[in-house]
């Protein structure tokens, strides 16, 4: 017999939205399952992740719940129907779990904002400068995991990829993009190619120089990504022990905050392309 496969990050947040909702208001387990015509361990799986839920048995429940936000009972309906089988699910058992969660995250996004201060944004990297950014990791990479980190940090670009390719802006740092993860010409290369996708319409790069005054409100890296509606945004941040998933609505107003303040005191998209072109003539 197979061994039971945890619930992604997205079916996590599904279950979590639930019990939110039941808790809201006000309802007991035990009484959500009486209405529901199920028993409390039903209920208990369903909000832990552990089971699924049909879109039927979701808007009932939403019904006894009382919520009345038609857009986001149809949101979460939305993440009950699109369960697709992603290019991600190839690396399942290979790389660490919070990589496929991050790429269903972009997947299903809305759009994508990224704060970086010490590297180029990973859905902007060359090649040659991820394996250079992931060969510094302490302990090193065994060859064969670091060529896998490489090659779905490169298939994540699938979101800029069709006729409706989400929206993403970068607002990243001057440090990043001067400190060398490799040679000099790994570094010309990945600036160019950083030129070469903020031309697209639908990504925004922005950068913020050193002498840029007032510049403070970001003290690590940091992600939102768009869900269906704002309730389901979802922030990222990298930390020593691991990626955390951030959803609760006062630490997503924060980062939202954030990053409108990190905005502001950076280059608008034309200077701040006049300014990485004159970097990359640097080297």
């Amino acid at each position: 017999m197979g061994t039971k496969r945890e619930p992604t990050a997205r079916q996590t947040r599904l279950a979590l939205e639930l019990r939110r909702l039941r808790e809201a208001a006000g309802i007991s387990s035990r009484e959500a399952a009486a209405l529901l015509g199920v028993n409390s361990v039903q209920i208990s799986q369903i909000e832990s992740g552990a089971s699924g839920v049909s879109e039927q048995r979701l808007r009932r429940m939403a019904s006894n719940y009382a919520c009345t936000d038609q857009q986001f009972i149809d949101a979460l309906a939305g993440m009950v129907r699109d369960r697709p089988e992603g290019w991600w699910e190839e690396y399942r058992g290979q790389l660490p779990t919070p990589f496929l969660d991050l790429a269903e995250l972009e997947h299903h996004s809305t759009y994508r904002h990224d704060v970086e201060l010490l590297f180029v944004p990973g859905l902007l990297q060359t090649p040659e400068y991820a394996r250079a950014a992931f060969s510094s990791r302490v302990p090193e990479l065994p060859d064969e995991e670091l060529e896998l980190r490489v090659r779905h940090r490169m298939q994540r670009k699938a979101i800029f990829v069709g006729p409706d390719p989400v929206p993403y802006e970068a607002v990243v740092h001057e440090a990043a993009l001067r400190i060398r993860v490799s040679g000099r010409a790994t570094a010309r290369a990945q600036l160019l190619r950083v030129l070469e996708l903020s031309e697209a319409d639908h990504i925004t790069v922005r950068a913020i120089p050193l002498d840029m005054d007032g510049f403070g409100a970001a003290w690590s890296p940091m992600m939102l990504a768009g869900g269906a509606v704002p309730k389901l945004d979802t922030a990222v941040r990298d930390a020593p022990h691991g990626t955390g998933f951030i959803d609760s609505e006062a630490q997503l107003g924060l980062f939202r905050t954030l990053f409108r303040r990190v905005e502001a005191v950076s280059l608008d998209p034309a200077r701040s392309r006049d300014f990485i072109h004159r970097l990359a003539k640097e080297l």
